[in-house]
């Protein structure tokens, strides 16, 4: 298709020569007669085409009659948005969009040499795209002057009253003129972004693009149940099992980009960072190293990634449940785009599977629940792509044959073959040992914090206690990684002075036993011994709970307040400095 109806012929050829064959629906709303140089409020999901939606929607009130621009001079039109990486995110789109037009398209954004902007803003420019910060700095010095605005455009509008910018808009609107048009294009309309619309806009059409949850229709969501501990573990499995051109890594906190991105880089994954406490020039190239293949897998804030668009993302990983749904779906929404299928993988803690089927919920996005690949699956995987590969299939060329026949013929073809699949596996991480928990399912009453007890079961004791400051929640996890069993495989835990004692179900004892090795060591500061049956006061298979400590499920259990030093030392009370020799143990689960 050469043609749009409704569309600037410049900004048609634009699309066609960009493979559009049909307008999304918020591209379509902009264009109908009835939007026609007025205001609008646009509520869209991300990735459903509104940068071009605003595109096309200004065109008219800045070309007018006209196929191209004039020269260049003061702007006519601004693009605000939130992040550095979305802003130049849309620069390059409108740069496409525009190219036939003869626009030049000028950039003021956070990090970048204020004295080069202003050089570009002085050789004049049709439209500026930046960041609320940057562009009140440029005003406010006089080198950016908006006094001959014809359109102004709030992209991600919610996102920017979030991260504190409703000042810098407000002074921005203010100080542009009063017949401009204002389109405001956010992903949500809260009550702030509905006071901004009828404090600065006139007349505006509200526009609400139903159905654009049908850009997910590509993305196959899948919620795995991992053990708490093995949630890392999960990750590199998804990732192998993959193997995608590009994938994200969505974490919670700078911190845990920070873990994650040294961790996969000494597991031999080319991966980059994207996080708030880098430069704008590292995240550039951060950004770059994904775009050209150097690097496939990112780990980003949410903040961070806003609107950033890889090409080839085909891979989404939630390392840390999304806040709310609609980040669920902002981050789902980098993947699956243009009619490319992508995967959005969320790791479910078990002890978070409530909170992630309320999400799931709340984003109506159907997942299907299941555990993350087990290390057999990923090199299982690896042996389908091997066999497929490209390289097997194409001729022995003339220049290679005598070689080919040398090695034959020295090693023998099974011998050759062996070292060609230890090249292969050689070149990729491998894959790690998950522990098996039942898959997720959604939930229909209440979750129970207590089960029955077991029919059958042993004892345990440890060399560590309240003295040495031991706490459940770092023994819990780490019993379950070293011992290869899973979190309910675990009974009562009672924890005193100088010991702890921990109730194993009788079917899993011996395996405990074999995993954490001869010596009979938990990271090898705690040692480990069977025990003839329950300390004083437990009970054999009685139900899981804990007796005077936190117990697997619970809370910390309640003690009775006894007057006096002795009996007010508890582990809740002592000072986590004087573990001693349970430092190392904590260290990987605190």
């Amino acid at each position: 298709m050469t043609e749009f109806e409704g569309i600037a012929p410049a900004l048609g050829r634009a699309l066609a020569n960009r493979g559009y064959e049909t307008l999304t629906q918020v591209q379509k709303a902009v264009l109908e007669p009835e939007m026609s140089g007025r205001d609008a409020l646009v509520s869209a999901q991300t990735g459903s085409g509104k940068t071009v939606a605003f595109g096309l929607a200004i065109a008219p009130t800045l070309l007018g009659d006209e196929e191209r621009f004039g020269s260049a001079g003061l702007p006519k039109a601004l693009a605000i948005a939130p992040t550095r990486e979305l802003a130049l995110q849309v620069m390059r789109e409108l740069e496409w969009l525009y190219a036939d037009t003869g626009a030049r398209v000028v950039s003021c954004v956070g990090g970048m040499d204020m004295r080069t902007e202003r050089r570009e803003l002085q050789r004049g420019a049709h439209i500026v795209v930046g960041t609320p910060g940057r562009l009140c700095d440029h005003i406010r010095r006089g080198a950016l002057d908006i006094s001959e605005l014809k359109a102004v455009v709030l992209d991600e509008a919610d996102e920017m009253l979030d991260l504190g910018f409703r000042e810098d808009l407000e002074f921005i609107l203010g100080e542009s003129p009063e017949d401009r048009r204002t389109l405001l294009f956010s992903a949500t309309v809260p009550r702030a972004i509905a006071d901004l619309a009828r404090n600065y806009q006139r007349d505006a059409l509200r526009i609400t693009a139903q159905g654009e949850q049908r850009q997910h229709v590509d993305i196959e969501y899948r919620a795995l149940t991992v053990a708490p501990a093995d949630r890392e573990n999960a990750i590199i499995n998804v990732l192998r099992y993959y193997e995608a051109a590009n994938a994200i890594v969505f974490c919670a906190t700078r911190a845990a980009v920070n873990h994650l991105t040294a961790r996969f880089n000494n597991r031999g994954f080319s991966v980059v960072a994207l996080s708030g406490e880098l430069s704008q020039n590292e995240r550039t190239h951060a950004l770059q190293a994904m775009r050209d293949g150097r690097a496939r897998v990112c780990i980003a804030t949410d903040v961070a990634a806003r609107g950033i668009d890889l090409p080839n993302l085909e891979l989404v990983i939630h390392a840390d449940l999304p806040t709310n749904a609609e980040t669920l779906l902002h981050r789902s929404g980098r993947t699956g785009r243009a009619g490319r299928k992508g995967v959005s993988a969320i790791i479910v803690p078990k002890n978070a599977q409530r909170k992630a089927e309320r999400l799931l919920k709340f984003a109506k996005v159907q997942a299907e629940w299941a555990t993350p690949p087990s290390a057999e699956m990923v090199i299982e995987r690896d042996n389908e792509r091997l066999l497929a590969d490209a390289s097997l299939s194409q001729p022995v060329a003339e220049e290679e044959q005598d070689f080919v026949t040398q090695l034959l013929k020295r090693h023998g073809a099974e011998q050759v073959a062996a070292a060609f699949v230890r090249l292969y596996r050689g070149n990729r991480s491998a894959p790690e040992d998950i522990m098996e928990v039942a898959p997720g399912a959604p939930s229909t009453g209440p979750e129970r914090k207590v089960r029955d007890g077991f029919a059958e079961s042993r004892w345990f004791s440890l060399s560590v206690g309240r003295k040495q400051n031991a706490e459940p929640r770092w023994l819990l996890p780490l019993l379950c990684r070293e011992g290869k069993i899973s979190k309910r495989e675990i009974g009562a835990i009672r924890m005193e002075q100088q010991e702890t004692f921990v109730e194993i179900e009788a079917g899993s004892a011996d395996s405990f036993l074999k995993a954490i090795g001869p010596k009979k060591m938990l990271e090898d500061t705690i040692r480990v011994k069977a025990v003839d049956g329950p300390p004083a006061g437990g009970r054999p298979g009685g139900p899981r709970r804990s007796f005077d400590s936190d117990g697997p499920h619970g809370k910390p259990a309640k003690k009775p307040h006894r007057k006096g030093g002795a009996g007010k030392s508890d582990w809740k009370d002592r000072p986590r400095e004087n573990a001693g020799r349970t430092k190392k143990a904590r260290k990987s689960f605190d």
